[in-house]
């Protein structure tokens, strides 16, 4: 369990002020300057040092994503650029959420520092449009940091020029990929580019790009005060530091909560979240990490810890770390078939195996939720599961493909005994 001490998101519940001087008091902004004279390089070796691994889905390892932007003197009069990636469209998530509501100014600080670190000139806060009350809580962090002159010209008093703008998206989910986003931002249709290029080398307007969560940009500041070493000193080996979790669905209290990574998740939602409406043998089942990762039945919940590599070991993963608890009373094949409308809504239609094979997939699911199929069908849909997974420019497919990968691995036996009761009752 996570001590008080160590939590980096101190307001997270919004019980205090979002403003620059409750900010302040609860230790943002200190020692800004100091972090900058040391130099790019110290600041990426202590990311580097702390383990932090991307926070939107990917875990990626962040400093050595930030070591990927070219110097000054190989980038020549291109700009860099920092973009932030608050486009939280993810069934099951709303850390990033509550980040920019309450405790905007980590993330304000966290792109001047990130942004110094990668020699960018500006970042750009790609949010989500729903996000309307976000957005004005970080449009009010931006106008009160520029008025502190804590950026803009000689930031912090360091002698670094850096600007922050935010820019409010239309809605689409396909633009939380990086690539999407970047069209987005430059006017274009959301759809996603082919890789390579990859971002660092050619990104927003042509020029060296990186894209960064929400999350994993706000705690920045925080490991360069306290360390990298402390840091990884939090959570397990490859899985270090801190979390905010996002514990949804049939459980006594909803909550978003921050823990270390690698914490049961039994132990995480009987905690934090009051347990399983019901008790935990009610549990039918939990998707672990916002609505694309393959869900899991209450044998492997019992004993699985919440990091990357412990879930990727069950056949899930840790995504968003947005937790939706199913207990016995869910349609486990009609959840699932929410999911496949859902990604059959969102796909931008680039790619063929993603456009054709997200409505296939949710078709077949509406028979099955019925039971109006053959158990042949079951192998089929698998199938065509395993023809879209990969097969696209950006990990939709993947998305579209995996929740059905889950029913099947796991509840097979209830979609082949809703089969037989619908031909039984029809037969009759």
């Amino acid at each position: 369990m996570l001590k008080d001490s160590d939590r980096i998101f101190t307001n997270l519940y919004g019980f205090e002020s979002a403003g620059l001087s409750a900010a302040q008091k609860r230790g943002d902004w200190k020692n800004t300057k100091s972090f900058i004279k040391k130099g790019s390089p110290w600041i990426i070796e202590e990311v580097k040092t702390s383990g932090l691994r991307g926070r939107g889905g990917a875990g990626f390892p962040t400093g050595l994503k930030w070591s990927f932007m070219p110097k000054p003197e190989q980038k020549g009069d291109k700009p860099s650029y920092l973009v932030v990636n608050a486009d939280e469209s993810e069934p099951g998530t709303c850390k990033d959420r509550d980040i920019l509501r309450h405790d905007p100014h980590k993330l304000i600080e966290g792109c001047l520092l990130a942004g110094f670190a990668m020699h960018a000139q500006a970042a750009y806060i790609y949010i989500r449009g729903e996000f309307y009350n976000e957005a004005s809580s970080v449009q009010v962090a931006i106008d009160e940091a520029y008025e502190a002159g804590l950026i803009g010209k000689n930031a912090a008093g360091s002698g670094y020029d850096f600007d922050v703008y935010l820019h409010r998206g239309a809605g689409a989910y396909i633009c939380g990929e990086e690539t999407a986003l970047l069209e987005s931002l430059e006017g274009k249709k959301g759809q996603p580019r082919l890789k390579p290029p990859f971002p660092a080398g050619v990104g927003l307007y042509g020029c060296p790009t990186t894209v960064n969560n929400v999350e994993t940009i706000a705690v920045v500041p925080t490991i360069l005060r306290r360390g990298g070493e402390w840091f990884s000193s939090l959570g397990k080996p490859g899985n270090a530091g801190t979390k905010v979790f996002c514990i949804s669905g049939h459980v006594n209290n909803p909550c978003n909560v921050e823990e270390e990574m690698g914490i049961p998740l039994k132990t995480l939602i009987e905690k934090h979240a009051g347990g399983v409406i019901g008790g935990w043998d009610n549990l039918l089942g939990i998707i672990p990490g916002g609505s694309s990762v393959p869900v899991l039945p209450k044998d492997v919940c019992d004993k699985v810890h919440m990091d990357f590599d412990a879930l990727k070991a069950e056949g899930s993963g840790l995504g968003t770390a947005g937790i939706i608890v199913m207990d016995k009373s869910t349609d486990i094949i009609e959840a699932i078939e929410r999911l496949s409308h859902f990604y059959q809504h969102e796909s931008c239609g680039q790619c063929t195996p993603c456009r054709e094979g997200t409505g296939w997939m949710w078709r077949a699911m509406t028979r099955l939720v019925k039971g109006d199929a053959t158990i042949d069908e079951i192998d089929d849909l698998l199938s065509v599961t395993k023809q879209v997974e990969g097969h696209t420019i950006c990990a939709l497919g993947d998305a579209s493909a995996w929740p059905i990968q889950g029913l099947i691995r796991h509840f097979r036996p209830v979609i082949e005994e809703r089969i037989k009761s619908f031909h039984e009752k029809n037969a009759a």
